[in-house]
């Protein structure tokens, strides 16, 4: 039967399962310096890290209150090593009845700092694989947000917001080019007040610009003090990364994740993730771009399909009813429907003026401002139709869009807002009517263009007497 072992040494034992088996850094840390004060019988045992901004880590001692420890108490010191790197150094202070250290705790202590090299060594290759994964995990549900979202309204904001948590930022901007030369900021996400973050602006000739502007990621130590920071909010961070959104060769913005000042610098694995993962976001930011491309122009196909029917049938087929009914109130004996077959006709050729001005809607894109004078005629009786109360009914005559010059086309614009703003002070007003003719020649024979906005009142039935204004322009 074996003899059991030694107190000091089964004690040595479990301390190395201890610290062997702990997989978080500043678990093993503290299972090493507990562990040697404990084999030791040390008062206090401190382990000081060669390079805490490596890590965020500067000291790990013992737990429990500071006991105070005389200048002439005894001292044991033992360096900590990670491959061939110094990590740090085990520092044991103060004994029970002032008694030194011992050859045998020296022995101890080395052991347990051979095993203490080797599991923080396996800590930090946990924690990188860790660090990895979350980050590899965030692109992913970065790019997925993207091309799953309907609208792209937060898709910078998705991007921001993501980065920042990852990288344990105080927040998360995005700055886009500017005309000018310069970037601004046009997202910030943060759990602090962004008063005055957006519209902060990188103004050009900035030491950091070029960098920027060329793609290349900007790595900070203190956004404060850092001459070659210059936006107005500065004075907020301290550490912080400014990546490169690039994809394609096409440099969509930057990705700044500052933090706060006096915060931990980003160690170089951080660094390597967050452009790995700007990158990426760029990619997806292409992406969900390109899709919205398509999803817009499978509309703008579906709206010129409808235009193209009501053309074909519906404006065709109310033409040829028009053209029955006017050569059926040109026969002979048709006096009695005769006034009944006319107000029958003028009501197609009102009704095909709105068919043709719908389908002209509908060739509009939806995005983008109108174009020609139509389009900003339609727009302008469209944003009144909310101060009407109704929508007014609209009718073009003759090329307006070909004969009507931008500088004439801006003063009956003008002339139209003044119109369908009096018109909607006046009350009950319950229909309006808006006609844009050219060639509409002036009773002296000049060529113009002509605008009538009539407007009814509901005591009329929506006809008869009313309001007309009357515009006219030479050509």
């Amino acid at each position: 039967m074996s003899a059991r072992p030694a107190p000091r040494l089964a004690r040595l034992l479990e301390a190395l399962l201890d610290v062997g088996t702990a997989l978080d850094l500043r678990g093993v840390l503290q299972h090493i310096v507990d562990g040697a004060a404990e084999l030791t019988g040390a008062d206090r045992a401190d382990l000081v890290v060669a390079d805490p901004d490596a890590g965020g880590l500067a000291e790990i001692r013992t737990p429990g209150p500071d006991r105070p420890v005389p200048e002439t108490a005894p001292l044991l010191r033992m360096p900590v090593h990670v491959r061939d790197e110094e990590f740090g150094e085990l520092r044991l202070a103060g004994r029970a009845g002032a008694a030194p250290f011992t050859v045998e705790d020296e022995q101890l202590l080395r052991v347990l700092a051979v095993q203490a090299g080797v599991s923080i060594g396996n800590a930090r290759l946990y924690e990188t694989a860790r660090q990895r994964e979350r980050w590899i995990e965030g692109a992913a549900a970065v790019t997925t947000a993207l091309l799953t979202e309907e609208g792209a309204g937060d898709a910078l904001t998705t991007v921001a917001e993501r980065a920042r948590l990852l990288a344990d930022a105080c927040a998360g901007v995005i700055l886009h080019p500017t005309a000018e030369g310069g970037m601004a900021i046009v997202t910030a996400s943060t759990p602090d007040d962004p008063d005055g973050m957006v519209g902060a602006t990188i103004e050009p000739g900035s030491p950091v610009l070029e960098q920027l502007l060329g793609g290349e990621p900007v790595f900070v130590d203190d956004s404060a003090t850092d001459p070659r920071m210059t936006t107005h909010v500065r004075h907020r961070f301290g550490p912080s990364m400014m990546l490169p959104l690039q994809a394609g060769g096409r440099l969509i913005g930057t990705l700044a994740l500052p933090r706060r000042r006096g915060g931990r610098p980003y160690t170089d694995l951080e660094r390597l993730l967050a452009t790995q993962f700007a990158s990426q976001a760029a990619l997806a930011l292409v992406l969900a771009d390109a899709r919205r491309g398509r999803e817009l122009l499978a509309v703008y196909e579906d709206r010129d399909r409808i235009a193209r029917d009501l053309h074909d049938l519906v404006v065709q087929r109310l033409f040829a009813t028009g053209m029955m009914l006017e050569s059926t109130r040109r026969r002979p004996g048709a006096d009695d429907v005769r006034d009944i077959l006319g107000r029958a006709v003028e009501e197609l050729r009102s009704t095909v003026g709105e068919v043709r001005t719908a389908i002209l809607t509908l060739q509009q894109p939806p995005a983008g401002p109108p174009a020609g004078l139509r389009g900003r005629v339609l727009r302008e009786t469209a944003s009144a139709a909310a101060r009407l109360g109704t929508a007014p009914s609209t009718h073009f005559r003759g090329p307006v869009d070909a004969r009507v010059p931008d500088r004439v086309a801006d003063r009956l614009l003008t002339a139209l807002r003044d119109a369908l703003a009096a018109a909607s002070a006046r009350p009950d007003v319950s229909r309006v009517e808006v006609a844009v003719e050219t060639p509409a020649p002036s009773p002296e024979g000049r060529d113009g263009v002509r605008l009538r906005v009539a407007d009814y009142g509901a005591d009329t039935g929506g006809r008869g007497r009313g309001t007309t204004v009357t515009w006219w322009a030479p050509l």
